[in-house]
């Protein structure tokens, strides 16, 4: 065998080597971006469970003559507010994200407000189908905490390997590129002030 064809070999093994990495990193990135889609879906879906169960809330408080009806309006607007932004789990942009995160938070904000105004109503209190919906409610916070930490987590998995090498390489030729998860609400930092 000649030195010719010993170096043909060799470059031709090496464009092999390549071209299966190429596509097994490709097939990789995909996979991972799939599942960073599926845990959007989640999140969505936590959230439009949130919205489904603010009707019943809002009727059950109604109920309540004298509720202040500031608070309902409020919680109200906050969901058709947050249940019109909706973001394509193809186009995750970090301006997109913290909208959609801005919007749930307004409904989060007067939800509590709501919660905390109804304390001061001992009948709706006692009403069986109120503590149903607060109980459900509060589980879907924390399905909502799960989906998006679990959100986190797929968007880490997709980044680090979107940015390993020799990935880094094959995602910028194939257009992935790093995507970005929930932060914590600007002012989380600070502990609320509780005053009796």
């Amino acid at each position: 065998m000649s030195t010719r064809n010993i170096v043909l070999i060799v470059i031709g093994a090496f464009i092999l080597m390549l071209g299966w990495s190429g596509c097994n990193g490709y097939n990789g990135l995909v996979q991972q971006d799939e599942n960073v889609k599926n845990a959007w879906n989640k999140v969505q879906s936590d959230y439009q469970r949130r919205s489904d169960l603010i009707p019943n809330l809002v009727n059950t408080v109604k109920g309540e003559a004298n509720f202040e009806k500031s608070t309902l309006t409020a919680v109200i607007e906050a969901r058709a507010s947050a249940t019109q932004m909706k973001v394509d789990a193809k186009d995750l942009t970090p301006e997109k994200l913290q909208q959609f995160q801005a919007s749930q938070g307004q409904l989060s904000q007067a939800l509590g407000r709501l919660l905390v105004v109804s304390e001061q109503y001992p009948n709706l209190r006692a009403n069986d189908a109120f503590r149903g919906l607060q109980a459900q409610l509060e589980g879907t916070e924390n399905r909502i905490k799960v989906a998006r930490n679990d959100f986190n987590d797929a968007i880490q998995t997709y980044n680090v390997k979107v940015r390993s090498f020799p990935m880094n390489i094959f995602s910028g030729m194939f257009g992935f590129k790093e995507k970005e998860g929930f932060k914590a609400e600007a002012g989380s930092e600070k502990a609320p002030e509780v005053k009796f």
